[in-house]
């Protein structure tokens, strides 16, 4: 039997671990031991992986309430531990040759907001009903490099250059950081002059609305992402929130590459 995916291996730990702030101990009014870092972070993963409400998570698998891991979810995105551990493992990628810097792909998925909240609009693509869209770019072989939130009435094309900027200075070769892929695939969506000479001035070749095999790439890309069912059916009204379950995704679906070369 495989293990449950919410289980946080050893593996993983050992990465996490060290980019979580430590928690100011209370000597006067100690109170209850507060529950283990990764226990809470598994109660996190069933949110995540299952689409379950906090108020339901299941108290008998030891995760604590659904309020302790809400808590401790907004604490670590809000001093950024998921931005810094998907850039420790792209490095991890890089250094490994892994990363196809040779080009990147860009596109959209549309997510209904049950409970509308931050980064939401009207889609135009699901009758106008409330909605957010993510915005994704990946490296070559579908590894996310970058990921944006906005609402769902957002054009695709106005989010190109922010997600290009948003590619973190990726390390783990000889010579300078690599922020940039040497092309840029995209569909018609994105086929506007304006953007394809702001590509240009980056020295990045726009391969736009072209036919080829990027397709399935992207559309991988987003199947990995929406494989975690809180990102189809987002119940938060904080953008945060759904910021943090979507960084934290990124970075599983990260570690499953790293993984995959052993």
């Amino acid at each position: 039997m495989g293990t449950s995916p919410w289980i946080v291996s050893d593996d993983l730990w050992e990465r996490i671990e060290p980019l979580l702030p430590c928690r100011e101990r209370r000597f006067r009014h100690p109170g209850r031991k507060p529950l283990p870092d990764r226990q809470v972070l598994c109660g996190i993963l069933f949110v995540l992986h299952t689409g379950i409400q906090w108020e339901y998570l299941p108290k008998e698998l030891g995760f604590g309430s659904g309020m302790t891991c809400w808590r401790r979810l907004q604490v670590w995105n809000e001093v950024g531990v998921w931005e810094q551990l998907h850039e420790v493992l792209l490095v991890e990628l890089n250094a490994a040759a892994r990363l196809d810097w040779s080009r990147a792909v860009v596109d959209s998925s549309h997510v209904r907001a049950i409970k509308g909240g931050g980064r939401t609009g009207p889609s135009r693509v699901d009758r106008g009903r409330t909605g957010s869209k993510h915005h994704l770019i990946s490296d070559g072989h579908g590894a996310p490099l970058a990921v944006i939130l906005t609402g769902g009435n957002r054009n695709d094309v106005t989010q190109l250059m922010p997600l290009i900027d948003a590619i973190p200075p990726v390390r783990g070769r000889v010579g300078h950081p690599r922020r940039k892929p040497d092309s840029l695939f995209a569909d018609r969506g994105y086929d506007h002059d304006i953007y394809r000479d702001q590509v240009h001035q980056r020295r990045i070749v726009p391969a736009i609305a072209r036919r080829g095999t990027y397709r399935w790439v992207v559309e991988r890309s987003f199947a990995w992402p929406h494989g975690f069912k809180r990102l189809r059916i987002p119940w938060e009204r904080r953008a945060d929130i759904h910021e943090a379950f979507r960084e934290l995704a990124c970075c599983l679906i990260t570690h499953r590459q790293i993984n995959s070369l052993r």
